[in-house]
């Protein structure tokens, strides 16, 4: 008898202008399509907004909101002129419902006014390696200044956005309340892909008419944890979702290099060789094999405790994907060895 089972397959779709999917933890580019195109980007600006405001504001600050709110259009949380709110409460209203109220006050408090803000943001962008990435006001909207960047930039700037702990949990939460001194709010996370998809772990929102829809979204299976960008994508959330299946389905995690299990069989050091950082790398089926690690000893008669004596570089094929110094301790723990070796040959004795 024979039997025919139908493999389960994966439909790639993809109806966006710019698109990238890259692993966080790697940096690995795992499709992408457009991905360098500069394009305007909309409220997807906001991720700028809060890494610059985590790492430059007092999150537990409160915050009277100015008039600064009184030009703001377009989605916002309705502060009033007078209010008073955490930095914390407004992050949560930036990222869950793109206040660009709550934009323009946190960028006016972190900073001494949103030039300067924005001249922060932009030197962050710089920092991050974004090439393509300019900002121009801390909000997204287009219509009198505008922000550009490239889904590439965007998903390097998500990937660092989720290093930071209170970024990580604010965009993730898909509902919050807050009570100022005013009036209470409940708001609920636009990010649709966190209610429909269940390894979606975050993500932030855009559109404008000229940027069209915007999505920067996270996801994390079997400890792959990706990002994906979206410019301009009328379906932006079957665009995330398929392309999460593909690569979910495609690549699997790979801890190469582990820093607490890094054993050489070398009689010059005696063991006493060190690294201080593990490598893990999302690899396809066929790349499993095209693996190869190589550890390169400078052998130093005269060193000193800690000092750096050669390298692990690990392949991909033809190509480098890691490398990371060796380091040395000197007569490690010469007592305790000999201890242990006086321990191990008494259990021989009496075995």
């Amino acid at each position: 008898m024979l039997v025919i089972v139908p493999l389960k397959t994966y439909a790639l779709t993809d109806t966006a202008k710019s698109t990238i999917a890259m692993d966080m933890d790697s940096g690995r580019i795992l499709y992408e399509k457009n991905a360098n195109e500069q394009r305007l980007i909309a409220s997807i600006t906001k991720i700028m907004t809060a890494t610059v405001a985590i790492e430059n504001g007092n999150l537990n600050k409160e915050i009277t909101i100015g008039e600064e709110v009184l030009k703001m259009y377009g989605s916002n949380i309705y502060v009033e002129l007078g209010e008073k709110m955490t930095l914390k409460n407004l992050l949560y209203g930036l990222l869950l419902r793109s206040g660009n109220d709550a934009a323009v006050v946190i960028a006016n408090n972190v900073a001494k006014d949103e030039e300067t803000f924005v001249e922060m943001m932009n030197k962050k962008a710089k920092e991050l390696g974004m090439k393509n990435t300019i900002f121009r006001n801390s909000h997204g909207l287009d219509e009198e200044t505008k922000n550009y960047s490239s889904a590439k930039d965007m998903a390097i700037l998500s990937s660092y956005a989720n290093t930071l702990p209170v970024y990580k949990e604010i965009s993730k939460t898909k509902k919050w309340t807050v009570q100022s001194d005013k009036k209470s709010y409940v708001w609920n996370n636009r990010n649709k892909l966190l209610y429909s998809y269940k390894y979606a772990t975050g993500g932030k929102t855009g559109y404008t008419p000229k940027a069209g829809r915007t999505l920067v979204t996270t996801a994390s299976k079997d400890n792959l944890n990706l990002t994906i960008v979206t410019l301009n994508d009328a379906n932006e959330y079957q665009t995330h979702e398929s392309l999460y299946e593909y690569c979910f389905n495609k690549y699997k995690n790979f801890l190469i290099v582990d820093k607490d299990n890094f054993d050489i069989d070398d009689n010059f050091y005696k063991g006493n060789l060190y690294i201080k950082k593990s490598f893990s790398y999302p690899l396809t089926k066929e790349e499993e094999s095209l693996v190869n690690i190589v550890i390169k000893l400078d052998k130093l008669d005269n060193y000193k405790n800690n000092d750096q004596v050669g390298s692990v570089i690990v392949n991909l094929k033809d190509k480098k994907i890691f490398e990371t110094e060796v380091y040395v301790k000197k007569d490690k723990n010469k007592k305790e060895n000999l201890l242990k070796r006086i321990i191990k040959f008494l259990k021989k004795l009496f075995k």
